[in-house]
């Protein structure tokens, strides 16, 4: 009985530990490719004029290879909530880049130099800046890491450093988001 126990343990430990997505994740939406979400009969309400203006803290990079978490919940908050009925001129997101982060949003020259993979990071931020996502690096992270402008994604902007851009963003009424 207790080896019967275990092996239902087991089995379902690692159905859980492998992220199976229910049936109705979807797995993309105003961000193709990305940005898996569930859609939600809400009971608290959010008036669909709501702004929108957010910013999502990248301060580490994902394993070589791998969607950097992050940027992959900026794709999710963009998606549920367009699909929920927000206006997407309504969601104003930053991703505010720092420590080993930089990595994440670093050019392919570099990222391979570095890791000898392709960054896959790469298509979901250009998706999301085409779609008005903005990222901002600190200068002081770069130089940290021995980052160059040169070596970033088109896609970013260097800031003096995190800090600085924090502050500028909650001044103008951003939002930090804990996930």
């Amino acid at each position: 009985m207790i080896r019967f126990v275990v092996i239902v343990s087991l089995v379902f430990l690692s159905a859980s530990a492998l992220g199976a997505m229910p049936a109705t994740m979807q797995k993309d939406g105003y961000i193709k490719g990305y940005g898996p979400f569930v859609p939600v009969q809400e009971d608290w309400p959010v008036s669909r004029d709501t702004q929108f203006k957010v910013v999502f803290d990248l301060a580490k990079a994902a394993a070589p290879g791998e969607i950097n978490k992050t940027i992959l919940a900026a794709a999710r908050f963009m998606n549920m909530h367009v699909d929920a009925g927000f206006a997407p001129e309504n969601i104003q997101i930053v991703v505010v880049v720092h420590g080993s982060g930089g990595d994440d949003v670093g050019n392919d020259t570099y990222y391979e130099e570095k890791t000898m993979h392709k960054n896959t990071n790469a298509p979901l931020v250009k998706a999301l800046a085409d779609k008005g996502v903005q990222f901002i690096v600190c200068g002081q992270s770069a130089a940290f890491y021995g980052m160059a402008k040169t070596d970033f994604l088109p896609e970013v902007q260097m800031a003096l450093s995190a800090m600085t851009a924090h502050a500028v963003l909650q001044q103008q009424g951003y939002t930090v988001n804990p996930f």
